[in-house]
């Protein structure tokens, strides 16, 4: 065993707490919670109960993970906060739990959750998601993988966010963003594919070409939504990414931006 607990710090008995655990003063960690291997807690962090943290995830200064959900349908029932292995939480963020206690609210691998971020109950985060500070999520918003928020971002309820699209600061996302491109703004724009980070990710010249054209059929032409997917459909090569921006876009429960 190689744990470092504070002194000061306070461990609930049904708490399990692998090796090479650092634990900062003050901390609390609660009720049927785990701590994952070669996690870091800082000073004053409140893991509150059922909190199931990955290995290597670190948990910044004065944070709270797994507060009851803020929502007045919520009866006590047991729910659960999930966060996946090498994510980094900064400080004063706060997760709450789920509402469904056989869907957690969760936080994938390797995300980057900085300063003031606020995830409401029941809100779903892929892997590889960087939100920067005081980006504040409602209830049941879904962020698919390697989506990048910026800073002051305001998310609504039951909101979705497709895999690798980027938000711009201060925007108020309202509507489901489509994967892969860029939004902005209140009310909020679409602006483009988001070509840097696709470029950053590795993907293939040709996959971003295609893209951009589905994207401009759908977004800058004279057609209506419904006639813009069909000539997709019909004039595009049916790649795995075109397939998933298509149907995202058609099954959009909130809209997309026009």
């Amino acid at each position: 065993m190689s744990q470092r607990i504070h002194a000061t710090a306070l461990i609930d008995s049904s708490a399990s707490i692998a090796d090479e655990v650092d634990i900062g003063p003050f901390a609390i960690v609660g009720p049927d919670v785990t701590v994952g291997r070669g996690c870091h807690i800082a000073a004053r962090v409140t893991l509150e109960q059922n909190v199931r943290l990955g290995d290597r995830v670190h948990v910044g200064t004065g944070s709270i993970l797994g507060g009851p959900p803020q929502d007045l349908k919520y009866a006590g029932e047991p729910t659960w906060v999930d966060i996946g292995e090498g994510t980094r939480i900064r400080e004063f963020t706060t997760i709450n739990r789920a509402t469904d206690p056989s869907r957690p609210t969760a936080v994938g691998r390797d995300c980057f959750i900085m300063t003031y971020v606020h995830l409401a109950h029941d809100c779903h985060v892929g892997d590889g998601v960087i939100m920067a500070n005081g980006t504040q999520l409602a209830g049941h918003v879904t962020v698919e993988d390697y989506v990048v928020i910026s800073g002051l971002v305001a998310v609504h309820q039951f909101t979705r966010i497709g895999e690798y699209a980027f938000i711009g600061g201060m925007t108020r996302v309202s509507q489901d963003i489509p994967p892969f491109v860029k939004a902005v703004g209140n009310p909020v724009e679409l602006y483009g594919l988001n070509t840097i980070g696709l470029q950053r990710h590795n993907f293939p010249a040709a996959t971003v070409a295609t893209l951009k054209r589905a994207y401009r059929l759908c977004f800058n032409s004279d057609l209506n939504l419904g006639q813009a997917l069909e000539r997709v459909r019909t004039d595009l090569p049916a790649t795995p990414e075109v397939d998933r921006f298509l149907d995202f876009v058609s099954s959009s429960q909130r809209g997309v931006p026009a």
